[in-house]
């Protein structure tokens, strides 16, 4: 796996979140850069190209005041038309996260002047998605480990190192885990992925 996975920049939606993040730059008029970490289907998107998705999971390193109207219309490739959110209400504090999970992150560029994107490494994202592990998050999962970003060994020690900082239900969390890894070992065998090594530090 190389050291700086493929960004699929010019989908529709990709596009549509570029135009977003663009006018979140303008209406915040930011004078210095500010870092946005992405998670969410938008970041499986950049990753997969095959996730649609309407709202925008997004972190920022920054206490920023975020517009409740701000929307992007596109139309997907197939002639869909799709609306692009912000979604306000979104927090990493619910979802389990290895405490790394910022630093690991991996740089996009969409072109921006001043907003800095950053998207969950493929492992972290796949992480994400345990505490919840709705039928949209077992996809995720399933993409994430079909498109050789990671591994059912990787997501299981990363979200195993992770469960010591997490707050609530643990017995539900580590079902949810066993799942997840089982959903990554069946993907795996069904196209013959072997396990991963580890993406080098920069």
């Amino acid at each position: 796996m190389s050291s700086e996975p493929h960004f699929h920049t010019h989908t529709a939606l990709a596009e549509g979140l570029r135009e977003l993040l663009t006018q979140l730059e303008r209406w915040l008029s930011l004078r210095r850069p500010l870092t946005v970490y992405l998670a969410g289907g938008m970041a499986v998107h950049l990753y997969t190209a095959n996730r649609v998705t309407t709202d925008v999971d997004a972190e920022f390193a920054g206490r920023v005041m975020l517009p409740q109207d701000l929307l992007v219309e596109v139309e997907l490739e197939d002639g869909t038309p799709q609306v692009i959110y912000l979604d306000t209400n979104y927090n990493p504090i619910f979802a389990l996260m290895h405490e790394d999970y910022q630093e690991d992150s991996i740089a996009v560029d969409l072109g921006l002047e001043q907003i800095r994107v950053q998207v969950l490494s493929p492992t972290d994202l796949a992480v994400s998605k345990i505490a919840r592990l709705a039928d949209n998050d077992r996809e995720d999962i399933r993409a994430l480990v079909n498109a050789g970003l990671t591994s059912a060994d990787k997501i299981e020690d990363r979200a195993t190192n992770a469960l010591g900082g997490y707050v609530g239900g643990l017995e539900m969390l580590k079902a949810n885990l066993r799942d997840a890894v089982a959903i990554a070992r069946e993907e795996e065998q069904r196209t013959n992925i072997g396990t991963l090594p580890d993406r080098p530090k920069g």
